[in-house]
């Protein structure tokens, strides 16, 4: 027996109905359905009697469960007297980040930093990776995601990697599923008019003895993205960053893979808050997130 079983039972004795537990949990009803029949399994006797009408718990079923709300209270003064000592009832959490991580990794992960922590009050401001640093230089912010490495003065910790891709519109050519740099040559470029990206695409060209033609040089990846969709060009960029991909729009990887590393900042002679801790736990815990305890 363990908690998660008891607050299924609890759930679905509320909810009543297997489905509507996996709502509320936000987890799968296949999952639900097994935590009660481990449960089940356990105690050896059956706790809901399931039908067209929903689950309704047995006799004995309610008489667990008024046990279970009992233990579920008592698990939720332990975790605020923790939270309490961990200063994690009523503190804040400010968070920098650049836009495509803002967009695309950041939401899942605060909801689900909110949902564990509701009295902490998070912030999040969308700024330029130079912003982000500026940020926590000042104070403003706690915790920023930047793409890696970023200077000595950061203690920062790998959290996703994002993969740079060719986009080319569908009405120029096909593109073969595989690309040779001799194919790219033909190719004139719509590139970010800011140094992370560019130079990070201008080195990896250089690296591979190629010659990389450049027709604009843009600052908005959304505005990158449609000038390729209209055949002004093809583009390289992270894939987040090009994300929503329109549909006449052809996206393929590169001949040697290029790769941006995206991570979490703080301030390196800064102590990290709790509430810090708990976030770099849950970005970490992401599905996205990669699986290391790699620091730069």
């Amino acid at each position: 027996m363990n908690i998660h079983h008891l607050q299924v039972l609890a759930t679905i004795a509320q909810q009543g109905s297997f489905s509507g537990a996996a709502l509320t949990l936000e987890i799968s009803q296949a999952a639900v359905s097994r935590a009660i029949a481990t449960l089940e399994d356990e105690l050896g006797i059956p706790l809901f009697k399931r039908g067209r009408f929903g689950a309704k718990l047995t006799p004995v079923g309610e008489r667990v469960l008024h046990h279970s709300q009992g233990i579920l209270e008592l698990r939720e003064h332990i975790d605020y007297e923790v939270n309490l000592e961990k200063g994690l009832y009523g503190g804040r959490l400010r968070i920098a980040s650049f836009r495509s991580a803002a967009t695309h990794l950041l939401p899942a992960a605060i909801a689900c930093f909110r949902q564990r922590f509701p009295k902490v009050t998070v912030t999040l401001a969308e700024l330029e990776p130079l912003g982000v640093e500026q940020a926590l230089q000042t104070g403003q912010v706690d915790v920023g995601l930047v793409p890696l490495p970023r200077s000595e003065g950061f203690k920062t910790w790998e959290i996703a990697r994002d993969e740079y891709v060719v986009l080319l519109s569908t009405a120029v050519e096909p593109l073969p599923e595989e690309l040779t740099w001799a194919q790219l040559s033909r190719h004139a470029f719509v590139l970010y008019n800011y140094a992370d990206c560019t130079s990070a695409v201008r080195e990896h060209w250089q690296q591979w003895g190629q010659s990389l033609q450049v027709a604009y040089a843009i600052k908005e990846d959304s505005t990158i993205v449609s000038m390729v969709a209209q055949g002004l060009g093809a583009a390289i960029l992270p894939r987040l960053a090009a994300l929503p991909i329109p549909v006449n729009v052809q996206v393929r990887s590169l001949p040697v893979t290029l790769e941006r590393i995206i991570g979490a900042a703080t301030l390196a002679q800064s102590p990290l808050s709790p509430a810090v801790q708990e976030f770099l736990t849950v970005l970490q815990s992401q599905p996205w997130a990669r699986k290391s305890d790699r620091m730069f």
